[in-house]
């Protein structure tokens, strides 16, 4: 067949050849991430006008401190983790730290400065050769305000000041999940701008908080072409059901009423999405997660989609991290 002009027909963009129920679950599918983005406020997007600030060598490369704008008036502080060796544009992943109720340590974990040598993921991926940017997330390290008297010990501190941002935000008409979002939106486009990083191969990995806002990321932001969450979620309607308390961050106000995590996971397709659970995590119902997982696979192709369920808790030990790298790696290289 050939089209009216005399050229051959572009090459069908789907995986597969659509049938009628796959029409209808495209269908639905761009219906429940339209009804979902509605729930995030319109980005107020600015310049990011980065800095290098400081310059380290390290015995994987240099460490950078670099300085960029995320909102009006707001400038943050972050890491960027540069692979030694011949100077050419690599892959580049924004690594995003975990909560643990550990509101004075934020990027300088994942950066291996500070924290679990189990959470360095950031600077193990830089020995791989990737470009590791890592921010703090508000309310963490650097971005920690003690803002009360009412509290004595930091962690009860730390909580009270996560629960008075998350309150700023919905007063404002916004939610501490779009803040994180929004956020790492503006560290992208300084790890995407950087001339020693290709802006086609740009992932996001992170652990329990971490990977809660990498899912968010990889959801909202197609520039983003992998992202790995490790013990970030379960559906929302399983956790509350458990009634389990999480981040204030997890809290999509609406959310519930147009859909759950599983939506969220399968708009990301046709991009590559990885996640791992902990088998006795007790913050991430398993019945939840199993819910995300069939619904992936219905929607994924084969290789785009990886689930890693383990025996343990809520970590992110060695043997799973093998896997999520070499899966990083399939979608971006190095």
């Amino acid at each position: 067949m050939v089209t009216r002009q005399g050229a051959p027909p572009a090459k069908h963009p789907w995986p597969r050849p659509l049938n009628f129920i796959s029409h209808c679950g495209l269908y639905r599918r761009v219906l429940k991430r339209a009804a979902i983005l509605s729930l995030f406020p319109p980005r107020q997007a600015v310049p990011p006008k980065p800095r290098v600030l400081a310059r380290v060598k390290t015995d994987y490369g240099a460490r950078e401190v670099i300085a960029y704008a995320v909102a009006p008036g707001e400038r943050v502080r972050a890491f960027l983790l540069l692979p030694g060796g011949r100077r050419r544009r690599r892959a580049g992943i924004l690594a995003s730290h975990q909560h643990a109720g550990k509101y004075e340590v934020g990027k300088s974990e994942p950066a291996g400065l500070a924290g679990e040598n189990m959470y360095h993921y950031g600077v193990e991926l830089c020995r791989r050769g990737y470009v590791v940017l890592c921010p703090d997330h508000l309310g963490f390290e650097e971005r920690y305000a003690r803002t009360t008297l009412t509290r004595r010990d930091a962690a009860s501190e730390g909580r009270e000041q996560e629960s008075l941002l998350f309150a700023d935000c919905l007063l404002h008409g916004s939610s501490l999940t779009a803040k994180y979002l929004f956020d790492m939106l503006q560290a992208l486009d300084v790890l995407g701008s950087d001339d020693r990083v290709d802006p086609g191969r740009l992932g996001v990995v992170g652990h329990s908080l971490g990977g809660q806002t990498a899912l968010w990321h990889a959801f909202y932001d197609e520039r983003v072409r992998v992202a790995f969450a490790s013990c970030g979620f379960s559906t929302l309607a399983a956790v509350q059901k458990r009634r389990i308390p999480h981040n204030f961050a997890s809290y999509l106000p609406h959310l519930l009423e147009v859909g759950d995590i599983d939506d969220v996971v399968a708009s990301i397709s046709p991009r590559a999405f990885g996640m791992s659970h902990g088998m006795r995590d007790p913050l991430f119902p398993m019945e939840g997660v199993r819910r995300i997982q069939s619904r992936a696979r219905r929607v994924f192709a084969g290789r785009d989609f990886l689930s890693i369920v383990f025996r343990g808790s809520h970590s992110f030990p060695d043997d799973v991290k093998r896997r999520a790298y070499a899966f990083l790696n399939r979608h971006l290289g190095t």
